[in-house]
C-alpha cells in the first residue's frame, strides 16, 4: 500500500470518528474526561472555597473541559488522598491538599499511602494564616484578654474544635497552649464546616481557621477574631493582632493548599498542570478572589512542593516528639 493510500485512510478513519462511526482512541478519550478535584473535606472549609474559586477559570484554562469538584471527607484528609493515591496516573484525577498532607506522616503511624512516594507535586497554589475565631460569649475582645481571662478558670473550661486530630489546627493550638500554660479542651471534627458551625451554636468555644472559612461568620457577628497566626495582620482584620503581637514572639501557622496527582503520571503531563494552574493563578480576576478570600498565592512548582511538605513534616514531627500531646482518635 503506498503512502498516498495510507494518508487517504488515515484521514477516512479520521473523518469517519468525529461522525461517531469510529470510536475514539484512547488519549482523545482521555483528554475529554472531566477533570476531578478531590477535596479531602466537606463543603464550607478552606479547601472547598479555594477549588470552587478555581474551578470555572480552570475549566476556561483546559479549553472548555470539565472541571469537577469532588469532596471525600473523613479521616483526617486519609480517605481523599488514598482515593488520589489509586486514581489512574492519567492527570485526570488530581488531590487538593491540605496542610494534613505534611503533617499525616509525623502523627498517623499506619497510612493507607506512602506521602512522599505516591505522588507527584504540581503547585502548591496558596498559604493562609490561621484566624482564631470564638463564640461572641467567649470573654475577651482579642487573644491576650483572652487567656488572661481563661487562666482563671477551671482547666478545659473553653475548648476548641479543629478539622481533626493532628491536624496543623490542632497542633497550633497544642503549642500556644503549652505557650500560654493555658488548658483548653481539643474536640476534633470532620472539617472546617462543622467546626465553624459548632462555634457557632456554642458546641464549642472557638476554632483556628482560614479567614475565608470564618469570614461570613464574623461578619455576620457571630465569631469575633481573636488573633491572626501570621507573621502580619490581615487587611481585612487591621484591629485583630497576631499571636506573636499577642505575647508569642515568632509563633506563625500557616495552612496551605496544594495539587498533587498520582505518582505514574507522566512527566510532560505533570509540567503541562503546573503550567496550566499557574496561568490561572496569574489572571487577574482570580487573584483578587483569592486575596479577598484571605488567601496568600504562592503558585510554586513542583520541587517547591515538595520541598516545603517535607520543611512542614520537619517542623510538626520536632514539635510531637517534644510533647506530650495526645494523638488518639
Amino acid at each position: 500500500m503506498n503512502h498516498r493510500i495510507k494518508r487517504g485512510l488515515a484521514a477516512l478513519c479520521m473523518l469517519s470518528a468525529t461522525a461517531g462511526g469510529f470510536v475514539a482512541a484512547p488519549a482523545a478519550a482521555a483528554e475529554e474526561r472531566p477533570l476531578i478535584l478531590v477535596v479531602p473535606y466537606p463543603p464550607g472549609g478552606s479547601t472547598d472555597i479555594l477549588a470552587r474559586i478555581l474551578q470555572p477559570r480552570l475549566s476556561q484554562q483546559l479549553g472548555g473541559r470539565a472541571v469537577v469538584v469532588e469532596n471525600r471527607p473523613g479521616a483526617a484528609s486519609q480517605i481523599a488522598t488514598a482515593f488520589v493515591a489509586r486514581a489512574e496516573p492519567d492527570g485526570n484525577t488530581l488531590l487538593v491538599s491540605f496542610d494534613n498532607h505534611g503533617i499525616n506522616p509525623a502523627v498517623k503511624p499506619k497510612l493507607p499511602y506512602d506521602t512522599f512516594k505516591d505522588f507527584v507535586a504540581i503547585s502548591q497554589t496558596v498559604r493562609f494564616p490561621l484566624v482564631l475565631g470564638a463564640n461572641p460569649s467567649v470573654p475577651g475582645d482579642n487573644l491576650k484578654e483572652f487567656l488572661a481571662a481563661a487562666a482563671k478558670q477551671p482547666p478545659n473550661k473553653f475548648n476548641y474544635a479543629s478539622t481533626g486530630v493532628g491536624s496543623l489546627n490542632h497542633l497550633a493550638p497544642e503549642e500556644l497552649k503549652r505557650l500560654s500554660k493555658v488548658e483548653l479542651l481539643h474536640v476534633p471534627y470532620g472539617g472546617g464546616g462543622p467546626a465553624i458551625q459548632a462555634v457557632v451554636g456554642g458546641q464549642a468555644s472557638m476554632t483556628w481557621l482560614s479567614f475565608a472559612a470564618l469570614r461570613g461568620q464574623i461578619q455576620a457577628g457571630k465569631i469575633k477574631p481573636l488573633a491572626v497566626a501570621g507573621d502580619k495582620r490581615l487587611a481585612d482584620l487591621p484591629n485583630v493582632p497576631t499571636v506573636a503581637e499577642s505575647g508569642f514572639p515568632g509563633f506563625v501557622a500557616y495552612s496551605w493548599s496544594g495539587m498533587f496527582a498520582p505518582k505514574g503520571t507522566p512527566e510532560a503531563t505533570v509540567k503541562k498542570l503546573t503550567a496550566d494552574f499557574k496561568a490561572v493563578l496569574a489572571d487577574p480576576e482570580i487573584r483578587k478572589k483569592i486575596t479577598d478570600a484571605g488567601f496568600e498565592i504562592v503558585a510554586s512548582d513542583g520541587p517547591a512542593l515538595d520541598a516545603y511538605v517535607k520543611s512542614e513534616y520537619d517542623r510538626w514531627s520536632a514539635f510531637i516528639k517534644s510533647s506530650n500531646i495526645n494523638l488518639d482518635n
